[in-house]
């Protein structure tokens, strides 16, 4: 069966999305079958992929920012509502890089599946479905610690945790990982932290360098050894529906998530 892994951490704009799409993107380029599944209610990682949005649309490739198109009714809703398989909802975005995409709905999930038997397992039964047409199957959290997040680490092997190098980047990890012990607990006993991941990194300024050295002193081997460089490319490629590979690769944020790659597959 494939790996499933939660890219997860409940302060945003800390690059969960942005790693999860080009992760994904350059697992598939080194010839992976990859899944990517969008669990946040905002659909940024849809968006990012022309693969839907907030409205459920889903964008045709164009020169300018990407407009919706054409209607999308299925989703990961569906999929945890019961109405859908996975397999009936994921966009094929090409051979390798399949996508299930999020919808506004589901900023409800929380009210409307609180009385659901089982609630906390939903993600994880619909992955068991197709776990093994996957190599890996990469899962974008919301930026919180509600049912989404808490279907997502009852339902991953390992989750990759993006901390950006400023000030407050240890803020609620703390908390998150307390979180990890308890579902490892309660729901999935293979839980692991696969690993912490500094990203938005500028090396020349010296905050951003005092705080790498902060991150690596508090998670020690935990912390990927490669950085995720802030990179103009990485912010552009979203408006155009985009991976990194595709609108810029010779650029520094290419270069980055294919040699994370390299260490993933080789750690």
């Amino acid at each position: 069966m494939g790996t499933v892994i939660g890219v997860v951490n409940q302060k945003g704009g800390v690059g969960k999305t942005t790693t999860t799409v080009n992760l994904g993107a350059a697992m598939a380029e080194r010839g992976k079958r990859v899944l990517l599944i969008d669990m946040d209610p905002q659909a940024n990682l849809s968006t990012h992929l022309g693969c839907g949005g907030p409205e459920g649309t889903v964008s045709e490739e164009s020169e300018d920012i990407t407009e919706p198109t054409e209607q999308v009714p299925e989703s990961v809703y569906d999929v945890l509502k019961g109405n859908k398989t996975i397999k009936e909802v994921l966009i094929e975005r090409s051979d390798n890089l399949h996508v299930v995409p999020s919808s506004l709905f589901l900023s409800a999930a929380d009210l409307e599946l609180g009385g659901v038997v089982g609630r906390e397992l939903i993600l994880k039964r619909a992955l068991s479905k197709v776990r093994d047409e996957y190599d890996v199957i990469i899962i974008d959290c919301p930026p919180s610690l509600g049912l989404l997040s808490l279907n997502v680490l009852a339902a991953v092997d390992q989750v990759i945790i993006p901390v950006q190098s400023e000030y407050l980047a240890l803020h609620g990890v703390r908390q998150l990982l307390d979180t990890i012990d308890q579902v490892r607990t309660v729901y999935n006993p293979e839980l692991v932290v696969g690993g912490v991941l500094i990203c938005l990194h500028d090396n020349r300024k010296r905050l951003a360098r005092a705080v790498a050295d902060t991150i690596r002193a508090y998670f020690g081997d935990l912390v990927f050894e490669q950085v995720i460089r802030t990179n103009v490319s990485l912010a552009e490629a979203p408006a155009n529906g985009q991976t990194i590979f595709e609108y810029a690769p010779r650029s520094s944020g290419a270069e980055d998530y294919a040699a994370l790659v390299e260490e993933i597959l080789n750690g």
